[in-house]
């Protein structure tokens, strides 16, 4: 499957694409969900494109649903993932479409309908009239959770590629463990801090050079 794209043809007068497939799938509540989980309180409030993966992966139970089909617990995201992760070969992609379709599922409509978190941000901003301030403190929390998922992610690559070496028999390795240190280092006062820590403290011991 490709990437969901949104275009003009999605839009009708007075109806979004996501409108259309919350009443085509009988998704009643979803939309309030989504708006929920975009507005909650600091901490807790979920991304467009979070939000985006999970209104698909929605619609992704409901057309298995029409097709008498019951997935399992996690099945759903797991075949979400397997049809539309980069990660992911097209070989298998495509061995998951074909095994959705001989179920009964139709892949063709379902990957149009997948939708960006393009179409979900003019759902709740245009159509549920959705909003929240954002605060310089959660700005600075909110990019906190980004640079730990951003080392997190690193870690868990670096992991995949040396498991994939030793099974290949190009490295031999015993148990082991990745730990992924970013460092800041300050040329005015000279010193190296732990991003972490750093952050934590709101910045480093610097003097401004005095």
């Amino acid at each position: 499957m490709t990437d969901p794209t949104e275009t003009d043809e999605s839009r009708t007068v007075g109806e979004t694409k996501v409108e259309r497939l919350l009443a085509k799938y009988e998704l009643d509540g979803l939309g309030a969900e989504l708006e929920a989980r975009w507005t909650g309180p600091p901490g807790e409030r979920e991304s467009l494109r979070t939000l985006a993966t999970a209104f698909n992966r929605r619609l992704l139970e409901a057309a298995m649903r029409d097709a008498q089909l019951n997935p399992l617990a996690g099945e759903v995201e797991n075949l979400y993932r397997q049809l539309t992760s980069d990660e992911v070969s097209r070989g298998v992609q495509t061995e998951v479409e074909t095994r959705l379709a001989h179920r009964g599922v139709d892949v063709e409509t379902l990957d149009s309908e997948f939708v960006t978190y393009q179409a979900i941000r003019s759902y709740l901003k245009d159509v549920r009239g959705a909003t929240y301030e954002t605060s310089p403190s959660d700005t600075y929390e909110q990019g906190q959770r980004q640079l730990e998922r951003l080392i997190g992610r690193t870690t868990a690559v670096v992991e995949q590629k040396l498991e994939q070496f030793v099974g290949a028999g190009r490295l031999t390795l015993g148990s082991f463990h990745v730990q992924t240190a970013v460092t800041v280092y300050c040329e005015d006062c000279e010193r190296q801090y732990d991003l972490s820590a750093v952050l934590a403290a709101g910045g480093c011991d610097c003097t401004g050079g005095e």
